[in-house]
């Protein structure tokens, strides 16, 4: 007993070094609990991957060919660990022969993509800026047909992963993350995904997933990072910051769209069967002796653009990708725009919430569909576009729907969750 008051009489004594001492190994034990589940979530992993690498393949097969387009500067420089500690193993386990390509500055996988010959599977290993290039230098191909029906898995390495949460089921864990979205890939299931084609007047098109953001919510945005030290109080330091600057902040601009086009029956896989040769044979007589009448050429009508003057705050063209499994009846994409009457306090909050997420817009923000549009702004304006993340100047451009362009790898799960918010 007299062992333990002395303890407690210690304890007290130094009760600056006692609470310093306790947070340091309370921070160690989280530390070391949260490597110790990172392990089990590897190791469950690689188990269901090696069951994938033990099924039998016929003799006339071959390993599935994988090419990674992988980027060791995302993720502040960590994408490449993260990578061969958490994706790799799982690929190698599960049978997949992969071929990992490095880039080594920006812009480098759109000219890799140039060069890609043909493989099983095409993944892309980092975040946005990645994915962006890399779809770009594949649409930009001049055989991008014969690629187009690739499956694309996207492995979340980046410090944006927009479109992520469309494909997986996103968690605060990194690991948990990195090795669904590998699992998925050997899974097989696949979907797909709208494409923007955005186009200036002199450079070559850029493609996008997400869409193009334009706006003063948009130029906030990139700013708070600069407002690190003030922590949880950063976004609304920056967009109050940005008032004092500068109020109202409102855009002007013309848009130009198209109607949306009604979205086609998705095509049975099933071909159907073939008629017999008795069959195949009377038909042939019957358009030898009776030739069908050739159909005059269809005259194409011209394009109906309408046009809109707009004053907003924000300007988001985006795709219907955040649920690419939704049921729509049109292949459209959505032209949004935030009203220009806000509040300071409602720039803020709205500002707060654009934060978490730039695609969701208040009730009375101006939505219109359109298969394509034109961007006109006013003369002498200047800024920046968001394209998936991406920075890009601004100036007048047209966007335009390309309806499930390109296949992409999701879960299961992700897949009958994002049914369920349909129904």
């Amino acid at each position: 007993m007299a062992r333990v008051v002395k303890v407690f009489r210690t304890l007290r004594n130094n009760w600056k070094k006692s609470t310093f001492a306790v947070c340091v190994l309370s921070y160690g034990g989280y530390w070391l609990y949260g490597k110790h589940s990172d392990s089990l979530l590897r190791r469950e992993a690689c188990l269901v991957a090696r069951e994938f690498g033990r099924q039998e393949i016929a003799p006339q097969e071959r390993l599935r060919k994988a090419t990674v387009i992988l980027n060791p500067a995302a993720c502040s420089g960590k994408a490449n660990n993260l990578f061969e500690k958490n994706a790799a193993p799982i690929l190698h386990l599960a049978g997949v022969e992969i071929t990992v390509v490095k880039t080594d500055y920006e812009g480098q996988a759109k000219k890799l993509m140039e060069f890609m010959e043909q493989t099983d599977m095409l993944i892309v290993a980092g975040g946005d800026g990645t994915l962006q290039e890399v779809v770009t230098g594949l649409l930009r191909r001049p055989d991008y047909d014969t690629f187009s029906n690739t499956p694309i898995g996207f492995i979340p390495l980046g410090a944006q992963n927009s479109l992520s949460p469309s494909l997986h089921l996103s968690t605060d864990n990194k690991v948990k993350n990195i090795t669904s979205a590998t699992l998925s890939i050997l899974k097989g299931e696949t979907i797909h995904l709208d494409v923007l084609q955005i186009k200036g007047d002199k450079d070559q098109p850029v493609f996008a997933l997400m869409g193009l953001r334009w706006g003063a919510f948009r130029d906030v945005a990139a700013t708070i990072s600069k407002y690190w030290y003030l922590g949880p109080l950063k976004s609304s330091a920056a967009h109050w910051f940005s008032t004092l600057k500068e109020w109202p902040l409102v855009r002007d601009v013309t848009v130009s769209y198209l109607a949306p086009s009604l979205r086609p029956l998705d095509s049975s896989p099933q071909k159907p069967p073939r008629p017999d040769l008795l069959r195949r044979i009377i038909r042939r007589l019957k358009n030898y002796w009776n030739p069908p009448a050739e159909e005059p050429p269809k005259v194409e009508e011209p394009e109906k653009w309408e046009e809109k003057q707009l004053s907003t705050l924000e300007l988001f063209i985006q795709t219907h990708n955040k649920n690419p499994v939704q049921r729509r009846g049109n292949d459209s994409l959505m032209i949004c725009a935030e009203p220009n009457d806000f509040t300071v306090g409602e720039f803020i909050t709205v500002g707060n919430n654009k934060e978490k997420d730039p695609t969701v817009f208040t009730k009375t923000s101006t939505k219109l569909e359109a298969s394509a549009c034109r961007l006109q702004l006013p003369e002498g304006a200047s800024g920046f576009y968001n394209i998936d993340n991406e920075e890009y100047e601004a100036m007048p451009v047209e966007v335009r729907l390309l309806p499930r362009k390109l296949s992409f790898f999701i879960s299961a799960e992700r897949r009958e969750e994002l049914l369920s918010q349909t129904q």
